[in-house]
């Protein structure tokens, strides 16, 4: 029996055997983000998920730090991205991004990122032939509640490398 309106926490989704040293390796290859207790629960090509813990995120009155929310956004651009290409031969740099706060943040907030096979193409062709393809995307980033909390925009551009 159910005795919270809480809805149950889904259950991560598990990471491909496959995928797993990449992913490790992603969860820390930025200090901070490892800090702030951020996972990825998805990797698989071309659609991630990943997680922002509410704590250790938390400001001074009790909802999720905006500039945690934000490196979420920023992070999940390159998590994305390293689930699609080959990073030995193509790395994603951020040009310009904005956030818009839609609500306060008061759980763990996740966001969900897709490129399609089309896109995937597209930019590797444009980056092979003139060395680096512009990209934009947009992320919603979700409480607990699938409610919509920030809507991030980022203007990425990928780079041989």
């Amino acid at each position: 029996m159910k005795v919270s309106n809480m809805p149950e926490k889904e259950e991560p989704m598990a990471i491909p055997e496959s995928k797993k040293e990449v992913v490790a390796a992603l969860e820390n290859i930025i200090k901070i983000v490892g800090k702030m207790g951020v996972k990825i629960e998805q990797f698989d090509p071309g659609a991630v998920k990943v997680r922002l813990p509410k704590e250790p995120n938390v400001n001074h009155i009790g909802m999720v730090y905006a500039g945690s929310l934000f490196s979420l956004a920023d992070y999940t651009g390159g998590v994305l991205f390293s689930s699609c290409f080959d990073l030995k031969k193509y790395y994603p740099i951020l040009k310009e991004a904005s956030i818009a706060y839609k609500r306060p943040a008061m759980s763990d907030m996740t966001i969900e990122a897709a490129f399609t096979e089309s896109e995937i193409a597209e930019l590797k062709r444009t980056a092979d032939s003139v060395g680096k393809a512009d990209f934009a995307k947009e992320f919603e980033l979700k409480d607990e509640n699938g409610t919509v909390c920030c809507i991030a925009r980022g203007s990425f551009q990928m780079r041989k490398a």
